[in-house]
């Protein structure tokens, strides 16, 4: 969901966290130091032409990779630390395009299994189920829940929980392995907000907050984000929850492509008196678009230099292209467009952008990052107040599918027009 809330802004403007364990380290918050001997499987992967490429259009465009990233003749030149140029790590390139190694990666790309049985397109794929957000009784701690009037409260992850249930058959039908991320409204960390006031307290003081108040008692405080309490909860599920997920994909999971699935919404105020807008719109994330205060931060450049030696765009691109389509075909929804600068149209799809965030830049393997209606609009409100049902139902005007079967059939067909066209077969 693409509220922007400015109160979060101060947690996650300092990009220090004490809670690393090296209160020097220049990470973001709950990051450990990176150890970039990750990287020296991806050591002669690349040749120099592929790597400018994807730095330049697709991870770190408009030069902002200085003084972090320097590419030389044979190699990069990284800073390990930053702000020490002295601590470097080097990234040779191949020779030339036909001397490239590959890289060891636990996914494997849809054209790479070769052809599928007849109306099992995904047939030998793990595809792992992430319901964005937590919902249940932590929807109000992080801003994803809303009622209006005397109607049921609107909650995100709850909502994409339940996608994700109906998501599973359909894709097992069609022959692939479904594992799950989240399976149910309880956080995948162990961590609890109590167990982050510390670090949350450390946070604000490097970040230069002059009064810092333990608790805030009202939702709406103007003043919340200078409590300790406040700032917990937010490292507790921005930012713990997701690398506990990221976790559980890369070292257990191990997945082809992880579904990363949520409801936009835009700013909707106090959510016991939300205001509906007149507006609905689609799009996907793929990520990259880095910015230089991001690539300051020596977890942030390891992470990105991960995911553009592991080659793992051109994959997320042609998922997000087909799941766009097929989203847009079955939706009916504009496509959202972003008016700031931490973003950039992919290509010429007006409904794909590319974008850094946490949650599609730790997982090593595609990422299908959904951002479908605002459910804050009238029509969309009234689709989730009537809940999950077979066949068609009058609402709005129109005979409407239910709108989390609707988005469930947008993902599945997209999915599976991806991987039949990959392994050259027919749905």
């Amino acid at each position: 969901m693409l509220i922007r809330y400015a109160l979060c802004a101060l947690a996650f403007a300092c990009g220090l966290c004490p809670a690393s364990g090296d209160s020097s380290a220049n990470v973001s918050p709950l990051a450990e130091p990176p150890d970039w001997r990750g990287l020296d499987s991806a050591q002669k992967a690349l040749a120099r032409a592929e790597f400018v490429d994807l730095l330049e259009n697709v991870f770190a465009r408009d030069a902002v990779t200085e003084p972090f990233i320097r590419v030389a003749a044979d190699r990069a030149i990284i800073q390990r630390e930053s702000g020490n140029n002295d601590r470097v790590y080097s990234l040779e390139f191949a020779p030339d395009t036909a001397s490239v190694r590959a890289v060891p990666r636990y996914w494997t790309p849809a054209a790479a299994r070769g052809p599928a049985p007849a109306g099992k397109p995904l047939d030998g794929a793990t595809i792992a189920l992430d319901p964005g957000h937590i919902g249940g009784e932590f929807a109000r701690m992080e801003e994803r829940w809303f009622v209006v009037g005397g109607g049921k409260p609107v909650t995100e992850g709850d909502m994409t929980l339940l996608v994700a249930r109906l998501l599973e058959p359909r894709l097992q039908v069609l022959g692939a392995r479904v594992v799950w991320v989240r399976p149910s409204a309880k956080p995948v960390t162990r961590q609890r907000p109590a167990d982050l006031r510390g670090p949350a307290r450390s946070l604000m003081q490097r970040g230069g907050a002059t009064t810092i108040r333990e608790t805030y008692s009202d939702p709406i405080d103007p003043l919340r984000a200078n409590t300790v309490q406040f700032q917990s909860e937010l490292l507790f599920y921005r930012a713990s929850e997701i690398r506990a997920r990221a976790a559980a994909v890369n070292r257990k999971l191990k997945p082809d492509l992880t579904v990363c699935l949520h409801f936009n919404a835009e700013g909707w105020g106090n959510p016991s008196e939300p205001e509906l807008v007149d507006r609905s719109h689609l799009h996907l994330l793929v990520n990259g678009a880095y910015s230089r205060g991001e690539l300051s931060l020596d977890d942030v450049r390891y992470e990105m230099l991960r995911r553009l030696t592991n080659r793992v765009y051109s994959e997320e691109l042609a998922l997000a292209n087909a799941v766009a389509a097929s989203m847009a075909a079955a939706t009916g929804l504009p496509p959202y467009t972003y008016e700031g600068g931490n973003a950039f149209r992919a290509g010429d799809n007006p409904y794909v952008w590319v974008r850094n965030l946490l949650a599609n830049r730790v997982y090593l393997n595609p990422v299908l990052y959904l951002e479908p209606y605002v459910m804050n609009s009238p029509e969309v409100y009234a689709r989730i107040q009537a809940g999950d049902y077979e066949g068609t139902r009058l609402i709005a005007g129109a005979e409407r599918e239910s709108i989390f079967r609707e988005y469930a059939r947008g993902v599945v067909e997209g999915i599976a027009a991806h991987y039949a066209a990959a392994r050259g077969g027919a749905r």
